[in-house]
């Protein structure tokens, strides 16, 4: 094998179709960073706007390009600087060309103990945005938070984290999942025709979240009666009402403490909806934009 490792690449914009699984070099660590070997990584809807060619301000891309930002696995080289971490300790986190063999990472934090491979690589990307877009809508316990689409990772993530706050979520999900957001809960109801009249039903919206770029900016706005109490990481025509399209990534380092401390108190869990072979990464982008996603989606390698 060229170079010792596989890994997803792509050479164009475009479908899921340009993503391949080719030879590679092996990345290698520089200061400041760690490599792991690489035994999960988390797909993100994120990963399928880069490979569109959507989303490419705040991760600029170079064809050909590898894809994915996080991944939990075992870290096997160590950067110049680096302190606290060494060979062999199984760590999860955020990098570059995560849908590989072999990884560099950015940030880190050894896994907690209760999480496999699998459960760890989709907790990174998602924890960050979650309390990242939560902080932004300024919204405060005792008050109520609309979270449209609420049932996949990031949803997931903000209906924990608003309940461990003091801060009640109503959730819009496909009726498939109504009882998955109840269970985390929220208040539950169905999008669809309709959609922001059962909402009003439910209660009075303080801040509200789009997490699936659905179309509902307009409505959120109604809604909260404040287009600065709403914020998108889905549409990205979202500023054209008021509201924040939210692409600047936060700390991660904060994002894994607040998550392996959630998971240690048991406040926190976020399921694998499904698991796919790194050589069906384009599956996995397929299963991904089509939604109806309950919690996360990893590559096992």
């Amino acid at each position: 094998m060229f170079g010792g490792m596989k890994k997803v690449s792509f050479a164009e914009f475009g479908g899921p179709d340009v993503l391949q699984l080719v030879d590679a070099e092996e990345p290698h660590a520089g200061p400041g960073h760690i490599r792991i070997a690489v035994r999960a990584a988390g797909v993100n809807p994120v990963d399928w706007r880069i490979r569109e060619g959507q989303i490419l301000g705040a991760h600029p891309v170079e064809l050909p390009s590898g894809l994915g930002l996080d991944a939990a696995g075992v870290v096997d080289e160590v950067g110049e600087g680096v302190v606290g971490v060494e060979v062999g300790d199984r760590v999860f986190g955020e990098g570059s060309s995560t849908y590989a063999e072999t990884a560099v990472l950015s940030a880190w934090a050894r896994m907690p103990s209760e999480l496999t491979f699998e459960e760890a690589a989709g907790y990174p990307s998602v924890m960050e945005t979650a309390l990242r877009v939560i902080g932004e809508t300024g919204v405060r316990r005792g008050q109520t938070l609309l979270v449209s689409g609420a049932a996949g990772g990031v949803g997931s993530a903000v209906l924990q984290i608003a309940r461990d706050r003091g801060i009640t979520v109503i959730g819009t999900a496909g009726a498939a999942n109504q009882g998955y957001l109840r269970g985390l809960g929220a208040l539950a109801t169905t999008y669809g025709e309709g959609w922001a009249e059962r909402v009003r039903r439910l209660g009075t919206v303080d801040a509200a979240l789009d997490l699936a770029g659905s179309g509902v900016i307009r409505e959120l706005v109604e809604l909260t009666g404040n287009p600065e109490k709403v914020v998108s990481i889905a549409d990205l025509g979202a500023p054209e009402f008021g509201a924040r399209f939210s692409g600047t990534a936060g700390s991660m380092p904060a994002a894994l403490a607040q998550a392996i401390d959630m998971i240690s108190w048991g406040r926190l869990h976020i399921p694998v909806a499904k698991s796919y072979a790194l050589a069906e990464a384009a599956a996995a982008h397929i299963d991904s934009q089509a939604g109806h996603t309950r919690g996360r989606r990893v590559l096992v390698i």
